[in-house]
C-alpha cells in the first residue's frame, strides 16, 4: 500500500465516521487485491474540496456492475471471495453524502478500481444544522503497502 500526495487539509466532519469510510474503502482494496498486488491511497486539497483517492490493481468491476456498487446489499457476485454484506459501499457513500461530499467509482476488469472521495474543506458557511467538529485529514506525508 503507498500514500502518496497527502496535503494535510482540514473537513467539517465527525473524525469516527471519515476515519469508517477510510476503512471501507481500504478493506474493500484489501479485499480484492490479491498477493502482488498494490493500494495507493492520496489526498490533495483540489479548491473547496478535499479529494480522498484510494486505488487498487486488484480484480476489478465489470461495467454492468458499476452503477449499482453503492445499493445497499448489491454485491457484484456472491461468489467472489471476501464475504461481505453488499453493505460497505453503501454506508461509505452515505457518510460521503452526510459530509456535504460524494464519491465514485472508475474501474476496470483485471485492472483495479480508484474510488474518489470529495469532501467540502473548511469550516464552510454557518447553517441551521448542528455544528460538526473539524477533521484534519493527511497529518502524514505518505504511506504504501504492497501485497507480498
Amino acid at each position: 500500500m503507498s500514500i502518496e500526495g497527502l496535503a494535510p487539509t482540514q473537513v467539517r466532519g465527525d473524525p469516527d465516521a471519515l476515519r469508517q469510510l477510510l476503512l471501507i474503502l481500504l478493506d474493500n482494496a484489501l479485499k480484492y487485491t490479491a498477493a502482488g498486488g498494490r493500494i495507493t491511497v492520496g489526498l490533495e486539497a483540489g479548491g473547496d474540496a478535499a479529494v480522498l483517492k484510494v486505488a487498487d490493481t486488484g480484480i476489478g468491476i465489470p461495467p454492468e456492475h458499476l452503477p449499482h456498487i453503492f445499493e445497499r446489499f448489491y454485491r457484484v457476485d456472491p461468489a467472489r471471495s471476501g464475504g461481505g454484506s453488499g453493505l460497505g459501499l453503501a454506508i461509505a457513500r452515505w457518510l460521503a453524502e452526510a459530509h456535504g461530499g460524494g464519491i465514485q467509482v472508475e474501474s476496470a476488469p483485471g485492472r483495479g478500481s480508484t474510488f474518489t472521495v470529495r469532501l467540502p474543506r473548511g469550516a464552510g458557511e454557518r447553517s441551521a444544522e448542528p455544528e460538526l467538529p473539524s477533521a484534519t485529514l493527511g497529518a502524514r506525508r505518505g504511506v504504501a503497502i504492497d501485497r507480498p
